[in-house]
């Protein structure tokens, strides 16, 4: 049996989501940055680590610890230097031009999955992906040029909630499936023990 922690990285990916909404609807008026800073970090450390194993060890079957390891890598690594940025006070354009990037890797694999007919729900998990990489592509344009509309930003907002949404829907379904998948399952140091 193989290892599977997607779960925490879909849970974890639908609490930054919502983090990101608040901040794109409430927080780009530049207030108290700092407020954002410890949450903004904590996503970003449980992705990035889980990501950095995943896309390293290859722990589940096929192409997933790509679709899901390499993204949450990107994302793990956009949360923690955004965090570093407004701890700081850094301007944040930088890091939209790479959430740019970022997003655009995430729209394709959603686009991928879709066609591949990969997971068990291949269109609402392609969604998912998509509505994500949607939030990393207008990023740049809506610090940049659009951050005073607020029309734009509540589109934002919401698009990451859905987003955020299709995530806690597909983590948590996958937890309370895991949860029976795996009670059986144990590691391999607890193996049979030899009898006298």
């Amino acid at each position: 049996m193989f290892i599977n922690y997607i779960t925490l990285m879909l849970i974890n990916l639908a609490a930054g989501l919502v983090l990101l909404a608040d901040f794109v609807y409430r927080g780009l008026d530049g207030g108290n940055l700092k407020r954002w800073v410890p949450g903004f970090g904590l996503v970003g450390a449980i992705a990035l680590v889980t990501g950095l194993h995943m896309t390293l060890t290859w722990p589940v079957p096929g192409s997933f610890n790509i679709s899901f390891g390499e993204t949450t890598v990107l994302f793990g690594a956009l949360y923690v230097a955004t965090a570093i940025a407004m701890a700081q006070g850094w301007d944040l354009l930088s890091l939209a031009i790479y959430a740019c990037f970022a997003g655009l890797t995430s729209v394709l694999i959603g686009l991928r999955i879709i066609s591949l007919g990969q997971t068990q729900q291949p269109l609402v998990a392609g969604l998912g992906f998509i509505l994500t990489g949607l939030g990393g592509v207008f990023a740049a344009p809506t610090l940049a040029y659009l951050r005073g509309s607020r029309g734009w930003r509540t589109l934002g907002a919401l698009v990451l909630l859905l987003a955020a949404l299709v995530w806690a829907i597909i983590g948590y379904r996958a937890f309370w499936g895991h949860l029976d998948g795996f009670s059986d399952w144990q590691p391999p140091t607890m193996g049979v023990q030899p009898q006298d």
